[in-house]
């Protein structure tokens, strides 16, 4: 079995994904880490590697053929992602939500060494970096892959995670997981 997140940001999509892969003992991929990474290896930000992605689709692509491939080589792993579930259309999808609002205080709150945009130094202008993450998101993938990333309706659940701690959406998500299993039994 694959499982695929995704989500709004803060939703806390990497923290459940990675605490479920570590219950199941499967490897984990945070395809989010590895973008920051290729942006911190051209010297740029997230925001400016996703602005640079809007013309540019080879910023996209590395991470999406990686993820393609590793969806037909392998099996029984987790993996994070906005674009996931559409390159590993056979895994478990799970869309994990937040109030913008409370995904911005999230993400203020572990800033660092995340090189996700200059200048986040409040809430306000998380919310309004995210505001502009989720307009390039869905202007990138739309040109480039004709999908929503965002559309709740091509994942198999969804967990609201605004109101709950992050041990209890993991808990939420291992509940969906066990009554899956239970019923393949």
């Amino acid at each position: 079995m694959i499982i695929s997140f995704g989500g709004s940001i803060g939703s806390g999509k990497s923290g459940v994904a990675r605490s479920l892969a570590q219950k199941l003992g499967w490897p984990y991929y945070d395809m989010g880490d590895i973008r920051r990474k290729l942006a911190a290896e051209r010297g740029m930000t997230l925001e400016e590697l996703n602005i640079l992605g809007e013309s540019d689709p080879k910023t996209d692509t590395e991470v999406d053929e990686y993820q393609e491939k590793l969806g037909k080589e392998q099996d029984n792993f987790v993996i994070s992602g906005r674009t996931s579930w559409h390159f590993i259309p056979h895994s478990l999808k799970i869309f994990l939500k937040v109030d913008p609002l409370i995904g911005a205080e999230r993400v203020f709150k572990s800033l660092a060494g995340r090189n996700e945009a200059d200048g986040l130094d409040s809430v306000e202008t998380v919310l309004a970096a995210n505001q502009r993450r989720v307009e390039s998101d869905r202007l990138r993938y739309k040109k480039y892959f004709n999908i929503d990333v965002y559309d709740e309706s091509h994942y198999d659940h969804v967990v609201d995670t605004s109101h709950i701690t992050q041990n209890e959406a993991f808990e939420r998500v291992c509940a969906i997981i066990e009554a899956i299993n239970n019923k393949h039994l």
